[in-house]
């Protein structure tokens, strides 16, 4: 007698104790490789597994790494507190009651560093309250999670509640891949992708290429899972991971905790990778049942075949950082830029050949790159061994716990104590200045200054709007010993401190807990579950809200070929996110367009005359602010165009740096070359990014010029327009420009919008 197959759906297994009803799908990932591997004949890698795994159409879909774009179904979406109002608000305008895929939202950007944890929280929950009673509204009308401010970071949530290996999930934030670290396809998106999903349309991603990571060896000493991916950084540079997925692998995989594999994901992002991702392993089940999520370390085991890539898998690029992981020297990697990677015993001589600032004036540990209890413990290690010889830190020190489960877990385990007592600052669970958020009142502004942190990110003015900021980032091993020094120069693994008794000493390797042996304390609840009766909550937004502004749909192409647009700006160098829609004080503003959008493009750097924030008016000759000028444009009824260099919009997800041009009147970005998630964006929202078929003819575009765009009257894909630069002298010159635009993101920008196209669908439903 024949007996049915176990088929894996079989078992059913929640996705995360807050949503016993919403199941891990990994008979949909099974089903959908069966068809891709009977399609493709040929081994997979990981990254492909999860990402064809959640293919919508897999008989359909065209599979072409780096050239096809892949119709995607994610398991779940998350937006942190800045980026969530935006989202909810377009959300909003599509007439749904009810989110299609299980969204978190996570109150962790808008929270102040100034005194310490406990104080700035409360005066966060005070100064923000018009947003989070919208947030917490919204969220209880629409079915979502919601983290109340203090709960953490969004990351360090997602790791402790809802990643699992195998998994897809997008997050209004660049470093959303911080969740690879438990195996899971993790993607960074702009606030219109999660308005996607959770209107239960497809996600659209490129498909990526495959970068594989080959770590042999095992880990030690000083050096921590931070130095993999700072080395990483300085081989791929800023854009070596555009359009592509990270993938990790190798016996060296083993001897990486959980928490570790998560901080090499997460700042993944600062190579322009579409996300990053590691093999399931005893590790990340070591993390699920310390997190009590054992059935689903259990379900991983029973589906590890498709968790770790196949024999003789294909990848795109492959790279071996070193030949074993025990010569891996630390690193510190800055400043002004993450990819400017430097051993620890090469820095001092570094730092004195360019004259970077020796004094350290402050050390930051945590953020959502470095706040787990290991490296909690390993710092604590570290303050422990100087506390014993008497001496405390000589730069400022300021510690920031992941989230309420790790702050309440340190605090039970005396480490908060032995950071304070010897004079550190604990911050509130959130991101504080690590995105900008600290009211830093040590130096003025333009005052030359060095910082070490354990961040992930550190461009110009990043962490304080000093430029004359030196940011330097590290591990929090490193960064806690060079505060203990305070100085620069000084290298933990060969050079020595004095004691109180005036004996010289060495710091011998930090040591830490991978887990706590006590289990982790959850802490304070901070979670408000949505409500069994919502049809009757009501969304607070007030109308004359200065914070909260309801959207005014973009208009659509009118069908005329762009003619005669003025340059608003020719953009020199670097121009980041922060340079187009900066952070800090105007977080405050991300849910009311017209507010934030008087920051548009302020950091850029006008190629014309070397400065910020001063361009020329062209119809009044006048010089002005970027934002005055768009608008001025935009009240007449001239649209404009950006010319960019070279990955315009790397850094933060930020959607903001491409509603702000749009709404101003910007038609076209015209750039070298474009990060992933911003030209994504600009897309999103009805923009046209495009790119210099010759990155040469950059130099051709004068900051003075007006310009036409040809042949959009037959925009189709893969066919190049054209741009005309016509000169103040006469002269003009006729330029190729190519495109990304797939048929379905040409129907964004006929109109106007991708919400434009979802909410003119659903009417017609």
């Amino acid at each position: 007698m024949a007996t049915a197959t176990t088929r894996i759906g079989d078992t059913k297994v929640a996705m995360s104790a807050f949503e016993k009803d919403s199941f891990i799908n990994y008979q949909r990932i099974e089903d959908n490789l069966a068809v891709v591997r009977n399609r493709l004949k040929r081994p997979l890698t990981l990254s492909e597994k999860v990402v064809y795994g959640h293919l919508d159409d897999p008989h359909g879909q065209d599979i072409n790494r780096g050239v096809s774009y892949l119709k995607l179904r994610p398991d779940r979406v998350a937006c942190h507190d800045a980026t969530a109002q935006m989202a909810l608000l377009q959300f909003m305008s599509v007439s749904m009651d009810t989110a299609a895929a299980p969204t978190t939202i996570h109150c962790d950007h808008l929270i102040e560093a100034q005194i310490g944890g406990v104080k700035d929280l409360q005066r966060a929950i005070q100064t923000n309250k018009e947003v989070y009673d919208f947030l917490a509204t919204a969220s209880a009308k629409y079915g979502l999670g919601f983290w109340k401010p203090g709960s953490g970071i969004i990351h360090q949530i997602l790791l402790e509640n809802y990643a699992f290996p195998g998994g897809m999930i997008i997050g209004t934030d660049s470093h959303t891949p911080n969740a690879g670290g438990l195996g899971m396809v993790a993607c960074g998106v702009g606030g219109a992708d999660a308005v996607d999903v959770m209107a239960g349309i497809p996600w659209e991603l490129k498909c990526p290429k495959v970068i594989g990571v080959n770590l042999t060896g095992k880990i030690g000493g000083w050096t921590t899972p931070k130095d993999v991916i700072l080395k990483v950084a300085g081989i791929l540079t800023v854009k070596g991971g555009t359009g592509a997925i990270v993938e990790y692998k190798g016996p060296g995989v083993e001897s990486l905790s959980c928490t570790g594999m998560a901080t090499i994901c997460n700042m993944g992002a600062e190579i322009g990778a579409t996300t990053s991702l590691f093999p399931f392993n005893r590790r990340m089940a070591d993390y699920l049942q310390a997190t009590k999520r054992s059935d689903i370390a259990n379900y991983a085991k029973a589906f590890a075949h498709n968790l770790q890539a196949d024999e003789a898998a294909e990848y795109d690029e492959h790279i071996e950082i070193v030949s074993n992981l025990s010569e891996l020297e630390p690193h510190i990697n800055g400043p002004f830029t993450p990819d400017l990677a430097t051993p620890i015993s090469k820095f001092a001589s570094e730092a004195k050949k360019n004259g970077w600032p020796e004094e350290v004036k402050v050390g930051l540990i945590g953020s959502c790159t470095n706040s787990s209890y290991e490296d909690m413990t390993r710092s604590a290690s570290i303050v422990k061994q100087a506390a014993d010889r008497g001496i405390d830190f000589k730069s400022k020190f300021t510690v920031t716990p992941g989230s309420e489960q790790v702050r309440a877990t340190i605090a039970r385990d005396g480490l908060i104590d032995s950071f304070e007592g010897a004079g550190a600052i604990v911050l509130a669970n959130a991101c504080g200045p690590c995105i900008g958020q600290w009211d830093r009142q040590d130096v003025k502004k333009g005052e030359v200054n060095s910082i070490v942190t354990s961040y992930n990110r550190n461009f110009t003015g990043r962490n304080d709007a000093n430029p004359a900021t030196h940011a330097f980032v590290a591990s929090p091993d490193i960064t806690t010993a060079l505060a203990f020094a305070g100085r620069l120069s000084f290298n933990p693994l060969t050079d020595e401190l004095i004691g109180s008794d005036g004996k010289p000493f060495k710091f011998s390797d930090p040591s830490g807990n991978e887990l706590p042996p006590r289990g982790y304390d959850p802490g304070e609840d901070t979670f408000q579950p949505p409500p069994q009766d919502r049809a009757s909550v009501q969304v607070a937004i007030d109308p004359k809200s200065d914070r909260l502004q309801v959207l005014t749909p973009f208009k659509p192409w009118d069908g005329k070929t762009p003619s005669d647009l003025p340059v608003l700006i020719k953009v020199k160098g670097k121009c980041t996110t922060d340079h187009i829609s900066a952070g800090g004080p105007w977080l405050k503003y991300r849910g009311h367009l017209e507010n934030i959008s008087q920051n548009c493009l302020i950091g850029a750097i006008n190629a014309e005359n070397g400065e910020a924030n001063k361009i020329k008016n062209q119809i009044t000759g006048e010089y002005d602010g970027v934002p005055q000028t768009a608008a001025y444009y935009r009240e007449r009824g001239i649209n404009w165009v950006v010319i960019g260099d070279h990955n315009y919009g790397e850094g933060s997800s930020r959607e903001h740096a491409a509603l702000e041009p749009r709404f101003l009147g910007g038609l076209a970005i015209v750039a070298r070359s474009f990060a992933r998630i911003h030209e994504t964006n600009l897309k999103k929202q009805g923009m046209l990014a495009l790119t210099f078929t010759d990155p040469a003819d950059y130099d051709q575009v004068r900051p003075d010029d007006k310009v036409d765009i040809l042949g959009l009257e037959a925009f189709s894909p893969g066919k190049n327009l054209t741009l005309v630069a016509k000169h103040t002298d006469g002269t003009q010159d006729e330029i190729s420009l190519a495109h990304s635009f797939n048929e379905g993101q040409i129907e964004w920008f006929k109109a106007g919008s991708a919400l434009n196209l979802i909410a003119a669908k659903a009417k017609s439903a």
